[in-house]
C-alpha cells in the first residue's frame, strides 16, 4: 500500500503525572482517548497554568489490528478486547464526571472495511462516539506533543511517530525562526501544516508522510520468516523503501543543527533499555537524548538476545516484547537516512496533542502560543 501523503510552539504544556491533591472540578477537566492498532489509551487532565495536572489514565493492549492484513477486517476478538476496554474508559469518565473530551481511532479503523460497524457497536455498548482522524491530524498532534523537546539550536526537525498501524513522519524547518521562539513556532502547527499569514515567526513543514507500516502491520507482513536477524533485516529495509517519496530522503543532512524526535512505545523501550531500567519510570525516559551508536548496540544486544531472550528480558516487558523488533526495524531504517547525535526520546504522542488542542481552543492555559 503506498504512503499517504498531503494534497497539497510556548511550549506545549508538559503532562504532570502526580494527581492533584483536591478532587478537582469536574468543568475544570478535559479526557483524550486513543484507539490505536495495538492499544486503547486514555488521559483525564486538569490545565493548571502552562501545563496540565494528569488525574487519571488508562493504557491497555487490545491488538485491534490482529489479522487487518490478512483479511482487511477487524477481528471479532478484537473488537470484544477494544471494547471492554472503551467500557472502562467510560468507567472511568462518568466517575470523574468529565464533559470535555476528544475521542479518536486511528490506523486500524481508517483501513479496515468493517470499521463503521464497530464504532457503532462502540457506541452502543459503551455510549462513547469515536471520530477517526486522518493521518494529517494524527502526524500535527504528534509534532505538537513534542515541542517542548526542541532544541533550540536545531534548525532541521524529523519528529516520528511509530504506531502500531502507521507510522507518521513530519520534517519541519525551522532555520529562520529565532532559536528561542523554536518550540512556541511548532506548537502553532496544530493549527495545520499551512497555515494562514501570520505576524509570529513561522515553522516551515517541508514535507509529511504517512507510511502504513507500524509495529503490528509491519511484524505481520513478515510473520512467514523464520530466522530472526533475516526478519529483523527484511522488516528494516522494506520500511526504507516505503520512504523513497519522502522528500527529504533525498537530499543529504549533516548532524549539526539536526534534531530527531521519536514518540513511541519503541522508542522509549531503547531508551529504557540504554539506561538499564527493569522498572520503566517516565521522568528518566522522557527527554532523553540518544546517539545512532547507542540506538544501534541496544537493537544488536535485542538481536543477540533471541526472541527466547527477549521475552525473559524484564527492560523490554511482556506487552512490548512481541512487537520490539519490528519497530527496532522502524527506527533502524530512520537513522540509516538520517544518522544524528541528537535523537530525543518522547514519552508523549496522540494524548497529550488532543489534550493540549481542547485546551487550547478553551484558552484555559497560560502562556499560549499565540
Amino acid at each position: 500500500m503506498a504512503p499517504k501523503r498531503p494534497e497539497g510552539a510556548g511550549a506545549f504544556p508538559k503532562p504532570v503525572e502526580n494527581p492533584a491533591l483536591n478532587q478537582p472540578d469536574p468543568s475544570e477537566l478535559y479526557a483524550a482517548l486513543d484507539l490505536g492498532t495495538n492499544a486503547c489509551r486514555m488521559l483525564i487532565a486538569q490545565p493548571k497554568g502552562s501545563q496540565f495536572h494528569v488525574v487519571d489514565s488508562f493504557s491497555k493492549s487490545v491488538q485491534l489490528g490482529a489479522g487487518l492484513e490478512r483479511s482487511g477486517r477487524l477481528g471479532r476478538a478484537s473488537m470484544t478486547r477494544a471494547v471492554q476496554a472503551i467500557r472502562v474508559c467510560r468507567q472511568k469518565l462518568d466517575r470523574h464526571g468529565v464533559k470535555r473530551m476528544r475521542l479518536v481511532a486511528t490506523e486500524a479503523c481508517r483501513r479496515a472495511v468493517n470499521a463503521p460497524g464497530f464504532l457503532e457497536e462502540v457506541k452502543r455498548e459503551t455510549g462513547l462516539l469515536l471520530d477517526i482522524i486522518q493521518p494529517e491530524e494524527e502526524a500535527r498532534l504528534a509534532v505538537v506533543s513534542c515541542a517542548p523537546l526542541v532544541s533550540t539550536r536545531t534548525e532541521q526537525l524529523l519528529v516520528v511517530d511509530i504506531g502500531g498501524g502507521s507510522t507518521e513522519l513530519v520534517w519541519i524547518d525551522l532555520s529562520s525562526v529565532p532559536a528561542l521562539e523554536r518550540p512556541r513556532a511548532i506548537m502553532r502547527l496544530h493549527a495545520g501544516f499551512h497555515p494562514q499569514e501570520s505576524p509570529f515567526p513561522a515553522a516551515k513543514v517541508v514535507d509529511w508522510i504517512s507510511v502504513p507500516l507500524g509495529v503490528a502491520t509491519l511484524r505481520d507482513q513478515f510473520r512467514d520468516v523464520e530466522d530472526d536477524s533475516g526478519r529483523f533485516a527484511l522488516m528494516s529495509w522494506f520500511f526504507e523503501e516505503n520512504l523513497a517519496e519522502f522528500a527529504p530522503y533525498k537530499d543529504e543532512q549533516v548532524r549539526e543543527g539536526f534534531q530527531i524526535i521519536g514518540t513511541s512505545g519503541t522508542v522509549t523501550t531503547v531508551a529504557a533499555s540504554h539506561l538499564g531500567l527493569k522498572r520503566y519510570d517516565r521522568t528518566k525516559v522522557d527527554g532523553l537524548r540518544m546517539t545512532s551508536d547507542q540506538i544501534d548496540e541496544v537493537i544488536r544486544g535485542y538481536l543477540d538476545l533471541g526472541p527466547e531472550g527477549r521475552r525473559k528480558d524484564p527492560r523490554i516487558g511482556q506487552d512490548r516484547q512481541a512487537l520490539i523488533m519490528s519497530g527496532s526495524a522502524i527506527l533502524q531504517a530512520l537513522l540509516r537516512c538520517w544518522p544524528t547525535d541528537r535523537l530525543s526520546v518522547a514519552d508523549r504522542g496522540l494524548r497529550e496533542g488532543l489534550l493540549y488542542a481542547q485546551m487550547s481552543a478553551d484558552g484555559v492555559l497560560e502562556d499560549g502560543p499565540f
